[in-house]
């Protein structure tokens, strides 16, 4: 969660001279922007690529380290010298640094030489049955049986019911060897497979991809890659190939990824697998700044042993400040504003209907950091959907159903999300009634903003989105939302809806 503020300031600083693709200026368009995001996919440079990857790499911090095992895979896979020895022979062998055969391991089994997927890879390194014969190792079974016996009713000679036991054999298959689950074969072998997919297809992250995708589907994804627009032949790498397609950009390209995507996330392993060797690394060097960091990624409001979303580390049971209209009274002006209402113009609309219509006026505040990841969401879904052009589609203002609720209102409410709508710092956006354009568009710009860091954003009812920023981030959006401020369309709303924005502190109290 520290990464992303460092990068910012990067991404603004490339993209501060240029906004992309050129935005309609009868919208809003932010002064403030991320280069290389959404509809400006297709002009990244060598550095803005970098940029990106370095911060993909360490979003994966949170599907890595928020899972129970997280901890004592690090010390099964660097403390115990059995499996060091075999990861250093596995180097040798295959030429490959051993931080990386460590961190797959690490990955794939948590260092549990005796792991199982339920789809049937084994072993400390994930073997299929198939793929362990390419390796050369070797997997054996015996059939046995096993007897049952059942009671059942016959006619004997005289056409009298009588009660006979019948027994059946029942086959079965047992391993007699499996190589797979022997970490001095299946290491080495595994390595030195991966080898030979860095030199077939001529890198290693495609290597390493191809080892959680397959061998044909990377021989897919590579082909498309080469073949897209604005990418040479000899920049084919596994980065470009996620960050260089879009909805109206090298679309095969991005319906492929998209593809594998909805299979097994198998796109961003090359990512995960980076992070993991320095997350190694570190545990390596500072095992008590390892924990500590596992434990920023467990959910205090999840009963799950895994934390379900990024937005359920992010928030804290202090950042549920007002838990009642008197608190969000209180704050009006400061911790919260007003949400700007000018659908046409900021690409949102405020639909939002409190059970006690008084009130209305309290539902419809927010963090300015939260208003301003609202703003700049629709901006960009705006300009993408713009680039595709939908056959018969207009853009429709994205329908806003949930900013602050006080905590006595949001327990009364069957959401799973409710309780951190408190916060101020997230909000609700209902997709059903979007053209499918336009929600092609809007789940895209929020994927590429998520992978990012920038946002978390979770299903939350039907057709529901509950959406927030990361805290590391909240001071750029809240620099968007004084962006908004600032524009006619702003000066188009009344001084009382504006919730007296001549009164906001500055930035830095802003979030």
């Amino acid at each position: 969660m520290k990464f992303a503020l460092l990068w910012v300031v990067g991404l603004v600083a490339l993209g501060s001279a240029r906004l992309g693709q050129s935005a309609s200026s009868e919208y809003f368009t932010p002064s403030h922007t991320l280069s290389g995001i959404g509809v400006a996919r297709d002009d990244l440079s060598d550095d803005l690529l970098d940029v990106r990857t370095d911060l993909m790499i360490q979003s994966q911090t949170f599907p890595i380290m928020r899972d129970p095992q997280a901890v004592p895979g690090a010390e099964r896979i660097t403390k115990n010298p059995k499996l060091q020895s075999i990861f250093r022979s596995a180097a040798e062998v295959s030429g490959l640094p051993a931080s990386l055969v460590e961190a797959i391991a690490y990955l794939e089994s948590w260092g549990d030489p005796k792991a199982e997927s339920y789809s049937g890879p084994r072993g400390i390194m994930q073997i299929s049955k198939s793929t362990a014969r390419e390796m050369g190792l070797r997997v054996l079974t015996t059939t046995r049986y096993r007897v049952t016996t059942e009671r059942v009713q016959v006619r004997n000679k005289r056409n009298k019911l009588v009660t006979k036991t019948i027994r059946h054999k029942i086959p079965y298959v047992v391993a007699s060897r499996d190589d797979r689950l022997v970490p001095e074969r299946a290491i080495p072998a595994a390595a030195r497979y991966l080898a030979a997919l860095e030199r077939r297809f001529g890198g290693r992250d495609w290597a390493v991809f191809a080892y959680h995708c397959g061998e044909g589907c990377v021989s897919e994804m590579l082909d498309l890659t080469r073949r897209a627009r604005g990418i040479s032949k000899d920049h084919a790498t596994v980065a470009r190939m996620f960050f260089s397609a879009t909805p109206a950009w090298n679309r095969d390209l991005y319906q492929a990824v998209q593809m594998q995507m909805q299979r097994d996330y198998s796109p961003t392993y090359w990512f995960r697998i980076q992070r993991a060797q320095q997350l190694l690394e570190l545990y390596r060097s500072d095992p008590k700044a390892f924990i500590a960091l596992a434990q920023d990624y467990k959910s205090e409001f999840a009963n799950a042993l895994r934390a379900p979303h990024r937005l359920s580390v992010w928030l804290r049971r202090e950042d549920l400040l007002f838990h009642s209209c008197e608190d969000i009274k209180a704050n009006m002006g400061t911790k919260l504003v007003r949400a700007l209402d000018r659908p046409e113009y900021f690409g949102y609309a405020l639909r939002i209907s409190p059970d006690q219509p008084e009130n209305l006026d309290y539902f419809l505040q927010a963090s300015p950091s939260a208003l301003g990841t609202l703003t700049y969401i629709a901006f960009e879904t705006r300009r993408l959907w713009e680039q595709m052009k939908p056959k018969g589609e207009k853009f429709r203002p994205l329908e806003v159903t949930s900013l602050v609720q006080p905590e006595d209102y949001a327990r009364t409410i069957s959401r799973a999300e409710g309780i951190s709508h408190c916060s101020g710092q997230v909000f609700d956006i209902a997709y059903g009634g979007l053209p499918p354009g336009e929600y092609e568009s809007l789940r895209f710009v929020l994927d590429d903003l998520g992978w990012e860091g920038y946002l978390g954003f979770v299903e939350d009812g039907r057709d529901t989105l509950h959406i927030g920023p990361a805290p590391s981030v909240r001071e750029f959006f809240t620099t968007v939302f004084q962006d908004a401020l600032g524009t006619k369309g702003a000066d188009a709303v009344s001084a009382k809806e504006r919730s007296r924005p001549d009164q906001l502190p500055p930035v830095s109290e802003l979030q």
